[in-house]
């Protein structure tokens, strides 16, 4: 049968099956272009098809494939969901007899770790159930999941989210990891440490009330590079601006991202096949490094739970095992302060979900994260609900090849929730259109969600210098090439300067946008106009004016301070800004 995991190109080849895709799929099926998407899924193409928006339209697209009934795709034989072994261990075995370690003492906003040796017999990732309750010091609860390590060791993980005496209470199905106490003392954080970071209106603040500003950057695949390369790129990152990075926790196959990881979520190979009961410890625990490397340089990672650039199986893998998967990784990094989930890149890509198996899975991740972690979905084409509840902010992209940031403010309005454009495009020199603006197009970007109160992501996509090199930093990390990182520091640092270390829109006039706080810091930019002077009509009291070259990075202050109307001069540049400022 066909269906959604089935290829344009196989069911193109099919005369009954073309006839199905050329009725209910023109666009698509009769264009030129039609031979790239030969490999690409059926589900994949429906959602980028403009025809088969309305989800009537749609089902008849499956209903009318369904009926051929002998297209050369199988039904993908998904595994299947493993409840823990009651038998695991046998009555014999003293209950809460397996060796516990924990640290004495632990630094507010890290990890508390939980140690268990214990059996190793059969296969603990799957017949082995785990949790603890933590105490807290004013003494509220929270459950916390564990997980198995490999070679007999349990791990259960707490984010120190409090300072003073904590106690914790193991419960297992194997009764040699249940009913074990113990306790630690979470003392002061430690320097530059700040907490997780929460939403604050439309804006984002870390824990301990310090101003979080997510200009991020996008790195899909670095994590399954080489050493050398990983290394590069935290190299590269302690250079940069950005205070988050988009990351995907499975490999990345697409273009320029043909080379094999060395290891995966789950042990196995592409040649050999992977073991979906099991998981691979040693791959976590170099992910986990990376991410602690990530949190002293004070960047959040933002971590890509599902995607669909995928040769290896994993965009597909059926119910249980996406459960089973993610109960795993939440487990395994909600201790760590400084991840956000995402729970897809481009979720409506995913040819084996529908919207009903994402609010299930981020449900999944909700009950695992009990120290409630920044999570949203990011889309292709159309838009998730992002008024869903367990939705923290809006993880958005591109509307076309040109819009995008200048719809924020009217996001915001929509959804009620901060506005990060995590794909806005690269700024690069590939063929591709989302991969090859310039570097003053990125900074234009930026300002322009900026002042309409929202955040851009950046990525680059330079061509590589030999074919034999292929590393692209939006992929596989390494170095920053670009121009448009500077710029993006730039307006970090203006951003932090307004009273609240955040822009917020204002009333804006006809072609111009204002941004800032209404009485006291008020910024206009012009983007790619370039005016010799504007009339700038300032509020009631006395303001400082400064003129803002947003590219050359300065700032002019104008003499005098004003009231009323001022005339400010400018010099017929694109990417300027004016910056007004109450006097005190």
């Amino acid at each position: 049968m066909f269906d959604r995991a089935s290829t344009f190109g196989e069911t193109l080849d099919h005369p009954a099956g073309r006839a199905v895709l050329e009725k209910h799929l023109p666009g698509i099926a009769a264009s030129p272009m039609a031979a790239q998407f030969r490999d690409a899924r059926l589900g994949q193409l429906v959602a980028l098809a403009q025809e088969l928006e309305d989800p009537a339209a749609r089902q008849r697209l499956w209903d009318a494939l369904a009926e051929i009934g002998d297209g050369t795709h199988a039904p993908r034989q998904y595994g299947q969901a493993i409840e823990p072994d009651p038998d695991y261990e046998q009555g014999d075995v003293e209950r809460g007899s397996a060796t516990v370690s924990a640290p004495v003492t632990v630094a507010k906003w890290d990890v508390l770790e939980v140690r268990l040796d214990g059996p190793s017999h059969g296969n603990p990732f799957v017949d082995v159930e785990l949790d603890a309750v933590f105490t807290r010091p004013d003494g509220s609860e929270v459950r916390v999941g564990g997980f198995y390590d490999g070679d007999g060791a349990y791990l259960i993980r707490a984010l120190a989210d409090a300072e003073g005496e904590w106690s914790f209470l193991t419960r297992s199905t194997a009764r040699s990891l249940d009913g074990i106490v113990g306790s630690a003392t979470v003392g002061a954080p430690r320097e530059g440490s700040h907490g997780p970071v929460g939403v604050d209106g439309f804006h984002f603040r870390h824990a301990d009330g310090t101003r979080h500003l997510p200009l991020g950057t996008t790195a899909y695949a670095w994590t399954h590079q080489d050493d050398d390369l990983q290394e590069q790129t935290l190299l590269s990152l302690a250079e940069a601006p950005f205070t988050k990075i988009r990351m995907c926790l499975f490999p990345k196959s697409y273009l320029f991202n043909a080379n094999e990881p060395r290891d995966f979520v789950f042990p196995g190979s592409l040649e050999d096949g992977f073991d979906l009961e099991r998981f691979d410890p040693a791959h976590f625990r170099r992910l986990e490094q990376r991410i602690a490397q990530l949190a002293a340089l004070g960047i959040q990672a933002d971590l890509i739970l599902f995607h669909a650039y995928d040769r290896w199986g994993f965009a597909d893998l059926g119910p249980a095992v996406d459960e089973r998967y993610l109960r795993y990784v939440v487990r395994r990094l909600a201790a760590f302060a400084n991840v956000w989930w995402s729970m897809a890149n481009e979720y409506d890509l995913m040819w084996s979900n529908e919207i009903d198996d994402w609010e299930r899975l981020a449900a999944i991740v909700a009950e695992e994260d009990p120290f409630g972690h920044l999570n949203s979905i990011h889309n292709c084409r159309p838009f998730y609900d992002y008024s869903q509840p367990w939705i923290t902010h809006v993880s958005i992209q591109r509307v076309d090849v040109y819009r995008t940031a200048e719809n924020t403010d009217e996001w915001r309005e929509r959804w009620g929730k901060p506005i990060v454009i995590d794909e806005c495009a690269y700024e690069g020199d590939i063929d591709q259109g989302w991969g090859n603006i310039t570097g003053e197009e990125m900074t234009r970007r930026f300002w322009e969600a900026a002042v309409r109160g929202g955040y851009c992501g950046h990525g680059e996509t330079y061509l590589p210098h030999s074919d034999s090199d292929e590393v692209l930093w939006w992929s596989k990390g390494g170095e920053l090439h670009g121009t448009s990182p500077a710029r993006i520091r730039f307006l970090l640092d203006l951003q932090s300067e307004a009273p609240e270390g955040v822009w917020d829109p204002l009333p804006s006039d006809w072609d111009v946008p204002w941004g800032g706080v209404a009485d006291s810091h008020r910024v206009a930019y012009f983007g790619f106009n370039r005016p010799r002077f504007r009339h700038v009509v300032l509020p009631e009291g006395e303001w400082t004016i400064d003129v803002i070259d947003t590219w050359n990075m300065t700032v002019h202050r104008m003499p005098h301070t004003h009231r009323g109307t001022a005339r400010v001069e400018l010099p017929g540049r694109q990417y300027m800004a004016v910056r007004a400022i109450r006097v005190s």
